[in-house]
Parts: C-alpha cells; sequence; structure tokens
C-alpha cells in the first residue's frame, strides 16, 4: 500500500494510480521489462474499442500505464503478465530472484508498478503479446518464476499467463476424483460417499449410475481451445476426469481442438446463449458437467454456465469478463445448487504444473505456437 497514491487506503489493484519510482523499498525487486503479455479479455475490449486500429490500441495501452501506473483496463479492471530481467533486490525481498534471473511475473499487472520507456514502438497494437522496454517493481508478497530453459520465452509467457486455469481445474476435479463421491446410483445422485464428503445427499456428485446419465466425472470446458480451456482440458483429463468436453464458437475452432486431441467431445456453441450452451453439453454428456470451467473472454456467459452445470456441481470462473453479479443472481433465480469458483489466478505450484502440462501433451503445445505464428 506504500505505493498507492490515490485513492488513499485501498490496495495496488483497486488503485487509480501507482507511485512508480525507480528506488525500491527493502522487500521490493525492479524488473527490466521485456515483454507484455496483455490478458485476453482486455486486449479484446481495447480491439473493439478501437475498431482493430493498431495505432489506437497502442495508444490506449500506453496512455493507461502512464496515468494509472501500471497496465490496468479501466473497461474490463485486468491487466495481464510480463517477462524480464531481474535488475535490482531489495535487501528485505523475499522471492528468491537475483539480479540477472529472467522471470515471469505471476501476479497482474494491474497491481504492478510498471513505466514503459519505448512508446512501445516494436508493437504493432494487433496482438496480446507487446515488446516492451521499461520496467516494473515486483513486492515482497508477489509472485515470479524463473523462465525455463527449455521453451522460447513467449511460449513460456503464454502459459504462465493463464496457468492458473490448469491448476484449479485439477484441484477441483481431482476432490471430485479422489472423493470417490458415490457408489451406487439409480438417478445421477449421490447416496453413498468413503470420505464424509457425503453419507446421504440430494446434491452429490455422481460416478456410478444405472440411468445411463454418467459413470464418470464430467468436465467441460467453454472457450476449450484458448490458451486457459486447452489447458484446463488437459489438466482435467490428467487429474482423472471421465469425460471432457470442449466448447467452442465455430466448427473452425473445432477442427482445431479435435486435431489436438485433449477433449473426448468437442461441440460448437455460442456460450452467450444459455439453452445452446446446455443443450450442447448434454448432447455429448447427458446430465451435463460436474465441473464446469468458463474461459472465454466475452461477457453473457454465466447463464449458460449454470444451466450446464448439474446440481450439487461445480462451475470455475476465469474469465475476466464475468460479471459475478450476474452468475450469483441467475443461480439464485434458477434455484441452481452449485458451487461457483472465481478463479483468482494463484494455486501453488501453478507455474510448474502449466509448463508440464504443454510438454506432455503435444495437442496444446501446438495450439500455443499456432497462436505464437498469429494463427489466432
Amino acid at each position: 500500500m506504500h505505493r498507492v497514491i490515490a485513492p488513499v487506503g485501498v490496495l495496488p489493484q483497486a488503485a487509480q494510480l501507482l507511485d512508480t519510482r525507480r528506488e525500491l523499498w527493502p522487500d521490493e525487486t525492479r524488473v527490466r521489462v521485456e515483454r507484455l503479455n496483455l490478458d485476453a479479455a482486455s486486449f479484446r475490449q481495447l480491439e473493439a474499442a478501437h475498431d482493430g486500429n493498431g495505432d489506437a490500441v497502442r495508444a490506449a495501452v500506453l496512455d493507461i500505464v502512464r496515468t494509472r501506473g501500471k497496465m490496468q483496463n479501466p473497461v474490463t479492471g485486468s491487466g495481464g503478465m510480463l517477462i524480464g530481467v531481474v535488475e535490482e533486490v531489495g535487501p528485505e525481498a523475499s522471492l528468491g530472484l537475483a539480479v540477472g534471473d529472467r522471470v515471469a511475473t505471476l501476479v497482474s499487472l494491474s497491481l504492478t508498478p510498471l513505466v514503459v520507456t519505448d512508446g512501445l514502438a516494436r508493437w504493432d497494437g494487433r496482438g496480446e503479446q507487446v515488446p516492451c522496454d521499461g520496467y516494473a517493481v515486483l513486492f515482497g508478497r508477489s509472485i515470479a518464476a524463473r523462465l525455463p530453459d527449455d521453451l522460447a520465452p513467449a511460449l513460456a509467457l503464454m502459459v504462465m499467463d493463464v496457468c492458473g486455469a490448469p491448476a484449479l481445474t485439477a484441484r477441483v476435479v481431482g476432490q471430485y476424483v479422489g472423493a470417490g463421491v458415490s457408489t451406487s446410483s439409480t438417478d445421477g445422485v449421490s447416496t453413498s460417499s468413503t470420505d464424509g464428503v457425503s453419507t446421504s445427499s440430494t446434491n452429490g456428485v455422481s460416478t456410478s449410475s444405472t440411468d445411463g446419465v454418467s459413470t464418470d466425472v464430467v468436465v467441460a470446458v467453454v472457450g476449450g481451445a484458448g490458451k486457459s480451456g486447452s489447458l484446463a482440458l488437459a489438466a482435467a483429463k490428467d487429474a482423472g476426469a471421465g469425460v471432457t468436453v470442449g466448447v467452442v464458437p465455430h466448427q473452425g475452432e473445432a477442427d482445431l481442438l479435435t486435431d489436438a486431441g485433449v477433449a473426448d467431445h468437442v461441440v460448437v456453441a455460442d456460450a452467450r446463449d444459455p439453452v445452446a450452451l446446455r443443450d450442447a453439453v448434454a448432447s455429448a454428456a447427458p446430465g451435463g458437467a460436474h465441473v464446469t470451467v468458463v474461459c472465454v473472454d466475452v461477457p453473457g456467459c454465466e447463464g449458460g454456465a449454470l444451466l450446464t452445470t448439474r446440481e450439487g456441481g461445480t462451475v470455475v470462473f476465469f474469465s475476466m469478463a464475468t460479471s459475478f453479479s450476474a452468475a450469483a443472481l441467475g443461480a439464485e433465480g434458477l434455484a441452481a445448487d452449485v458451487t461457483m469458483l472465481v478463479g483468482n489466478g494463484y494455486v501453488p505450484g501453478h507455474a510448474d504444473l502449466a509448463l508440464d502440462v504443454l510438454r506432455r501433451h503435444d495437442g496444446v503445445r501446438k495450439l500455443f505456437e499456432r497462436r505464437l505464428d498469429g494463427g489466432g
């Protein structure tokens, strides 16, 4: 909070202006910035607001950084992350970094003091990755990871930008799988459990069924061909999901996700159409999903995620375009007994897990590399 200029008394993410002076407080670390990675929701909003004019998008980003002392889109509230080289470490810094380390920050640019010194002259404003000269300041409670030697920096940055998604997905799916939530059911509802999660329940998860609904934990990922979505699908399968369903908006992405081989079923639906999304998932997994992961970067997907998720299930919202009031009030209005989680981007070990998923799943890696090559 010592870097917050206005309004006084809030945490850095909620601040409208941060102090960006180069001089460090004892527990801070300064990084010489090489590249920014704008989060998808923020970049999409900027691109739409300026009709795809790259020069206007670049000017807008520069204006945000100059007037706020950080990269925080005032519409979406989100930012992204960066890579760079550590150039100074405070005597009380606890991040375990040393001068010269090449790192990716695992905290949002929306709370990171940032100065751009090159006017973003090497960026055309048409992609999420932004070559940049400047510096950023990490706090004592920030998170950063050294870049791996076996991956191109731009590729590693893309993965680390969304590494919270596969890590939390794996945790949630693992809880469902590991619980053995139901050993006998006639209607897809849990009637017994071995770990105290539910011994007699009307909203537990069924992993054994005689009605043809599902005998496995079903995971649906909305936006399955994207960065966070493809990693989440692979992580769900690694965590023991029996059925994975990837939802995409059009046939082109369906073909890409099918070729990637990380989803058991690929369906096409507009995630903003609640009934269409529900029906698309149900066509692949009758009864719906135990876990629905929302990774799209457009607003209006809350209702469909709720309808897609079976009673007693979990919805994980990873999109910064999510309206959490719409999700909460929508669940109430639908009498939907579901758990809703906000993907906050941090799970212990999330960077290592995401990089491991990329290394082990060639299909996911191909999707990422295609984006790097400008394939969308």
